[in-house]
C-alpha cells in the first residue's frame, strides 16, 4: 500500500529533489505577507521579484541548498530562501466567479462563490474536483477553475 502527502501526482512523483527527497515539480504557499525572489540562490543574487500576499500558491521546480526555484501561476519567479515558503496547500481562483458547491457534483447544493484572484486552502483533489476552504467557508469546486493543483493530481 502506498500512503501519498498532497503535492504527489497520482501518487508518483516525476522527479525528486536533491535536498529535500520531496516530489519535483511541488506546490507550496507563500508564508508571510513578503517573500524575495532572486535571480539565483543566494543572498548575494538581486532580487527580482518580491511576492507579497500570504498564502499564495507557488510551484516548486529546483532545490539547491536552504533554497528553492519557484513559480507563480503566470511563470513569473526565481529562487526563495526556504524559510519564507510553507508546504501548506492553498490555491488561486483564475476564473470571474466561480461556485463551491456542497458536494463533488456539478448539481450539488451552491454553497458559496469566488471571484478571481481568490485564495483558499486546498484540503482534497479528486479527479475533475477539489476541496478548499477560505474565511471559514468550505466546499467543492471544479479543478479548471484554480490555479495550484495539477490536473491528474489526486490526494486526501
Amino acid at each position: 500500500m502506498v500512503f501519498a502527502a498532497p503535492g504527489w501526482a497520482n501518487d508518483v512523483p516525476t522527479s525528486r529533489g536533491p535536498v529535500t527527497g520531496l516530489p519535483l515539480p511541488r506546490y507550496v504557499s507563500l508564508k508571510g505577507h513578503k517573500g524575495n525572489v532572486r535571480r539565483g540562490p543566494g543572498f548575494s543574487n538581486r532580487i527580482d521579484w518580491v511576492f507579497t500576499r500570504v498564502g499564495m500558491p507557488l510551484r516548486v521546480t529546483a532545490e539547491y541548498g536552504h533554497w528553492r526555484r519557484v513559480e507563480d501561476q503566470d511563470g513569473l519567479g526565481g529562487w526563495i530562501f526556504y524559510t519564507l515558503i510553507s508546504g501548506v496547500r492553498t490555491v488561486v481562483f483564475t476564473q470571474p466567479m466561480t461556485n463551491w458547491r456542497d458536494a463533488p457534483e456539478t448539481d450539488a447544493r451552491l454553497d458559496a462563490k469566488s471571484q478571481e484572484g481568490v485564495i483558499a486552502r486546498l484540503f482534497e483533489a479528486r479527479k475533475d474536483w477539489i476541496r478548499v476552504g477560505a474565511e471559514g467557508s468550505e466546499g467543492w469546486v471544479r479543478k479548471t477553475a484554480v490555479w495550484g493543483v495539477d490536473p491528474d493530481e489526486v490526494f486526501s
